[in-house]
C-alpha cells in the first residue's frame, strides 16, 4: 500500500511564527500517526518578495522544533516549466482567457456598476470583489494583438465556459485527526473569474499548489482554515488538468491576544524572537497543543 504523503509549504517571504509552526508540527504529527511521510516544500514563486535569507531561516526554526523531512526540497522557483505545461493544458482546453485589467480599471468599473444598480458588488470568500468581466469576450484577434505588442496580462478562469464544460458537481473529501473522513461539495462560482497566470509570475498560488501536491504526489493536504475556501479552485482544476485530488484538512488557527490570526504582514512574533527570550523548542510543541516526541534539537 502506498504511504500516505503530507507537506509542509511555507513562502520564504518572513520569518515563521508560531501558526507555521503549528501547521508543520501538525503535518509531521500527521505523517507520524498515519505512517506516511512528510515533505517540505518551498513556495517561492513571488520573486519580488521571497529571500534567500528567509529560506535558510525556515530550514533553521524547522530544525531547531525536531522536525526532520525528506530530500530534496521542492522549491517552486525552479519549476515554472512544470506550472506553464499545466497553463498550455487549461488554453487548449479554452478555459482561460486573457486579462489586461489594471486595479484601477477594475475599481473604476465596480464603481460604475454600483452606481448603476445602487448594489454592493458581490466579492469572493477573501472579500475582494469579484472580476466584472471587463476583458471576457475579447476578440480573439485584438488579445493577440496585444498580447504580441507586451501588453502586461494575466490569464483568468472563464467560469462561463466551464459551466459547460466541467459543470461539477466537485467534491472532494477530509479528513481529521482520528482518521475520520468525510465529503465536501466545492463552490468554485463564487470566486469569479479567479487568476491563474499572474502578470508578474508566470503561474499562480493556485496553479502551482495543484501542480506541485500531484507531482509529488501528495495525498493529504494539512492547512490552515484561512485557505478552505482555496479549495473550490483547486479541486476544480485538478479536474480540469485530469490530476488526483487529495484529502484536505483545515486546522484553526493560532491567534494573538487580540484574536487576530497571526500574520508576517503584521510583524507577528517570529519563532526566531521567541528562541531569543529563551523558548526551548519542548516549550512550543506544549504551548501548540503537542506532546514534544521525538524529542527536539536544541
Amino acid at each position: 500500500m502506498t504511504k500516505p504523503v503530507f507537506r509542509f509549504a511555507p513562502s520564504p517571504n518572513g520569518r515563521l511564527h508560531l501558526g507555521h509552526a503549528y501547521s508543520a508540527l501538525l503535518n509531521a504529527d500527521f505523517a507520524r500517526r498515519f505512517r506516511g511521510r512528510f515533505l517540505l516544500r518551498i513556495e517561492d514563486i513571488d520573486i519580488t518578495r521571497c529571500r534567500p535569507a528567509f529560506e535558510a531561516a525556515i530550514y533553521d526554526d524547522l530544525a531547531w522544533l525536531g522536525l526532520t523531512w525528506e530530500a530534496p526540497v521542492r522549491r517552486q522557483s525552479e519549476h515554472f516549466a512544470d506550472y506553464h505545461a499545466a497553463f498550455l493544458r487549461l488554453k487548449g482546453r479554452g478555459v482561460v482567457y486573457p486579462c489586461f485589467c489594471t486595479r484601477k480599471d477594475i475599481t473604476e468599473t465596480i464603481a460604475c456598476r454600483e452606481a448603476e444598480t445602487g448594489r454592493d458588488w458581490p466579492r469572493d470568500p477573501d472579500c475582494a470583489p469579484l472580476y466584472p468581466g471587463i476583458c471576457r469576450g475579447m476578440p480573439v484577434d485584438e488579445a493577440g494583438r496585444r498580447i504580441a505588442a507586451g501588453e502586461p496580462h494575466a490569464w483568468r478562469l472563464d467560469m462561463a465556459a466551464l459551466e459547460k464544460l466541467a459543470p461539477g458537481p466537485h467534491r472532494f473529501r477530509t479528513f481529521d485527526r482520528e482518521g475520520r473522513e468525510g465529503i465536501v461539495t466545492a463552490h468554485p462560482r463564487r470566486w469569479g473569474d479567479a487568476v491563474v497566470v499572474r502578470k508578474e509570475t508566470p503561474t499562480s498560488y493556485h496553479l502551482s499548489v495543484v501542480v506541485d501536491d500531484a507531482l509529488q504526489g501528495v495525498t493529504h493536504v494539512v492547512r490552515g482554515q484561512d485557505l478552505e475556501a482555496a479549495t473550490d479552485l483547486h479541486v476544480l482544476l485538478q479536474a480540469l488538468l485530469d490530476l488526483p485530488t487529495p484529502r484536505y484538512h483545515h486546522h484553526g488557527l493560532v491567534l494573538d491576544p487580540m484574536g487576530d490570526k497571526l500574520a508576517k504582514s503584521r510583524r507577528s512574533q517570529s519563532l526566531a524572537e521567541l528562541r531569543a527570550e529563551g523558548a526551548t523548542p519542548q516549550a512550543v510543541w506544549r504551548r501548540l497543543g503537542f506532546d514534544p516526541q521525538p524529542t527536539p534539537r536544541t
